[in-house]
């Protein structure tokens, strides 16, 4: 009979029948499952409604003997939702310890390894032809991020907003325990999206603002030399924001000036001089909120906004992740249009794809 060298754990010399490693490792075994990240347009994430709980789920489902677990996330599509594709791309694995998932003690729930992947972003057509199974999914909805804990079990609900985060700080496949990440971004330390975002579906008009329409807000994509725009945000969940503002007295009206305090009070960001995008409006308030691009030349210690108190914490990261972080609409592609027209105006290069990068030092470019 061959023998099989110890497990590390093992007292060192010792060795084991192969049936008697085999059985040591099948009694440490666990489950395997899959769930699949949808986002629709807007950055919502879609979420199943299921007649077994009174829970949500992402897609997803147990991994079959034998199956590999990208295999198991496609075949889960096809069944629940009726769409056929291939998911390619690891955002979270986690590992679930027994004692976090609540099972009835009869199911002798070991502990779960669950894979989760990045299904995309569907449109409004791709979401119109998902087909129900008529049995076990009873609907479907996209619903803000920040609704999730309320949605779906707690576990659940942390791990879909771990893969969401890795999803935007682009970072690659993260290891979670229990939903939460082993090493956090400065997305999950901040709480990114654990506060529901505004929606701000106002039309972008990349055209000066009209005569007799006044201007009350001002704020700034403002580049780094690689490409990448200033994001400011809040410690503790309480969003995202552009550097800017609402006009101030002293401001004697010039949105420029608006914008090169705001920046300053906010981030302790310097400018050079900035670019007109354009301009929002709201049908139901009459006045315009400006957009503006310009380079980052500085940014001075960290420090608390005396409008607001909040101290804002400081990222880098490409204009489309700053996007992901807004529920902006349709508008946002036209306005992220304009800020690459400005950034090659600007001299700056289109930055790829990669962690946000947080400014905890003083810095000139």
């Amino acid at each position: 009979m061959t023998t099989t060298p110890s497990a590390s754990d093992e007292l060192p010399g010792t060795s084991m029948t192969d049936e008697d490693y085999g059985a040591l490792r099948a009694a440490a075994s666990l489950w395997s499952g899959t769930s699949v990240l949808i986002t629709d347009q807007r950055g919502r994430v879609l979420v199943e409604h299921v007649d077994y709980l009174d829970t949500c789920l992402l897609p997803g489902g147990a991994v079959d003997k034998g199956e590999a677990p990208s295999h198991a996330a496609a075949r889960e599509l096809r069944e629940e939702l009726g769409i056929t594709t291939t998911v390619e791309r690891g955002l979270a694995v986690d590992w679930v310890s027994a004692d976090r998932f609540g099972a009835p003690s009869a199911m002798r729930f070991p502990g779960e390894i669950l894979y989760v992947y990045d299904g995309g972003t569907w449109t409004d057509a791709q979401i119109a032809a998902v087909r129900l199974p008529g049995h076990e999914i009873e609907a479907i909805e996209c619903v803000e991020p920040a609704r999730l804990p309320d949605l779906m079990a707690p576990g659940d609900a942390r791990r879909a907003l771990s893969a969401l985060r890795a999803r935007i700080n682009g970072g690659g496949t993260v290891l979670l325990e229990n939903g939460l990440p082993l090493a956090p971004t400065v997305l999950d330390t901040t709480r990114a999206l654990s506060t529901a975002r505004h929606a701000r579906h106002y039309p972008f008009d990349p055209g000066p603002v009209p005569d007799g329409l006044t201007v009350r807000q001002s704020w700034g994509w403002l580049f780094a030399p690689d490409g990448r725009v200033l994001v400011l945000l809040g410690p503790d969940g309480e969003g995202a924001c552009l550097p800017g503002g609402t006009s101030e007295p002293e401001d004697r009206g010039d949105p420029v000036t608006t914008l090169i305090r705001e920046a300053a009070e906010e981030a302790a960001a310097q400018l050079g001089e900035p670019l007109f995008l354009g301009h929002l409006t709201d049908p139901a308030e009459p006045y315009a909120r400006v957009r503006y691009a310009a380079t980052l030349t500085s940014v001075g210690p960290v420090r608390p906004d005396p409008a607001t108190g909040c101290t804002y914490v400081r990222v880098l990261a490409t204009p489309e992740q700053a996007a992901e972080l807004f529920d902006w609409g349709p508008s946002a592609t036209h306005q992220l249009a304009a800020v690459h027209q400005a950034r090659e105006r600007l001299g700056i290069p289109r930055a790829a794809r990669r962690p946000f990068t947080e400014l905890t030092d003083p810095t000139t470019w």
